[in-house]
C-alpha cells in the first residue's frame, strides 16, 4: 500500500466510521483517560492515551510487521495527538 493510501485511510477512519461508532475522538479518549486514572491511581491525560495507543500498535507491528490495520491506526492516533496538544495549549 502506498503512503498516501495509508494516510487517506487513517483520515477516513478518524473523521468517519470511528467517529460515528465512538463519538467525538477527544471525548472518547477523555473517558479512556479517566478510566485509566482510576485503574493506575494517578491522573492520565488524553495525549498520554494517544501515545500509549500508538505504542500498542507498534508492539503489534513487531510481531506482525505487515498488519495493515496497525499501520493505518498509527498516523490516525498521531493526528489526534497533534489536535489534542493544540487544544491543551489554548
Amino acid at each position: 500500500m502506498k503512503r498516501d493510501d495509508i494516510l487517506k485511510n487513517a483520515m477516513k477512519l478518524i473523521n468517519g466510521k470511528r467517529s460515528k461508532d465512538y463519538g467525538d475522538a477527544y471525548d472518547n479518549h477523555q473517558r479512556i483517560a479517566d478510566l485509566w486514572s482510576v485503574v493506575f491511581g494517578f491522573k492520565v491525560l488524553v495525549w498520554q492515551v494517544y501515545l500509549c495507543l500508538i505504542l500498542v500498535k507498534v508492539a503489534r507491528l513487531v510481531n506482525s510487521p505487515k498488519h495493515l490495520d496497525s499501520m493505518i491506526d498509527i498516523p490516525g492516533y498521531a493526528a489526534l495527538l497533534g489536535e489534542t496538544i493544540d487544544k491543551d495549549d489554548k
